[in-house]
């Protein structure tokens, strides 16, 4: 081996030290995503096998996918932050430029810092799940995605809106608990009231004891009374206690059910007319 050959080796060990180095950094990262998952996904399977309620369900999947999140964005800074350690750049000027950076990025992304503020608070306080039906800024629909700078929704439709967090004022959730099928029946003035409840009643009745909805009716129908004076149709007030995301099947159920009931009784439902008056004439004065 000559000198020159030598002094060839000699100089390339380092660099091919490094590169042994950067390789294992960079496999060792691989393999703590891929165990990070597979606990992810373990903690997940637990959770699905203790979960009382759908509820419980959304939140844990909500949490799992912005954990999965964050482990995957710390591990991918951390092994950069590696490698260029070895590759001989330093640190420290770029953690101290990066806060520099950071803190001009700051006064120039306060919408992009409070979408991440909102949704810390959201995870933490359980205001908002995945698979949950929510009203907010003026859109409602059911949320497929939640991460820590916006909501997915998706409304009746199918059209998809991101809602970033930092913009939320007021959330209301349609999903949690319990939720109230609101029914208003109209009937003419001349029907008889109390007869119409007994009807309403049978036909609620009938509707808890069906396979379909027995469990989707927690209560019996709670009649409220009359709510309006309409034009042409007094207004029966409604509701039932029913589980959440069921108040609009069972609503549209209960009104088509009500409408045979109240063909085969002959109660009237009313829609608005107008009725002309032509006014009384003139009484001609009779002669004398």
């Amino acid at each position: 081996m000559t000198i020159l050959d030598s002094d060839y080796l000699r100089d390339s060990l380092p660099i091919i030290t490094v590169l042994i180095h950067i390789a294992v950094i960079i496999l060792f990262s691989w393999l703590l995503f891929r165990v990070i998952h597979k606990l992810i996904g373990l903690f997940r399977l637990k959770i699905e096998e203790r979960a009382a309620t759908a509820e419980h369900m959304r939140r844990m999947e909500t949490l799992v996918n912005v954990s999965h999140y964050v482990a995957s964005l710390l591990i991918f800074l951390i092994a950069t932050m590696m490698i260029l350690s070895k590759l001989g750049v330093p640190i420290a000027p770029i953690l101290g430029a990066a806060g520099v950076v950071g803190i001009a990025v700051g006064f120039g992304a306060q919408s992009l810092i409070k979408d991440y503020f909102n949704g810390i608070f959201f995870l933490l306080e359980n205001q908002i799940h995945e698979g949950d039906v929510i009203e907010v800024n003026g859109k409602s629909g059911l949320v497929e995605k939640v991460t820590l700078r916006y909501i997915l929704l998706r409304d009746f439709e199918g059209s998809v809106h991101y809602i970033p967090n930092g913009t939320i004022a007021m959330v209301t959730n349609k999903s949690r608990g319990h939720a109230y099928a609101v029914i208003d029946v109209g009937v003419a003035y001349r029907e008889n009231i109390e007869e119409v409840f007994n009807v309403m009643r049978e036909v609620g009745a009938e509707m808890r004891t069906s396979e379909k909805y027995a469990t989707k009716i927690l209560e019996d129908i709670e009649i409220a009374g009359v709510q309006d004076w309409a034009d042409s149709a007094v207004v029966l007030r409604s509701r039932f206690k029913v589980i959440p995301l069921e108040q609009w099947g069972v609503r549209r159920e209960f009104l088509q059910r009500l409408k045979k009931a109240f063909d085969a009784k002959g109660i009237e439902i009313p829609y608005p007319h107008v009725t002309l008056y032509w006014g009384q004439g003139q009484k001609k004065e009779e002669s004398a």
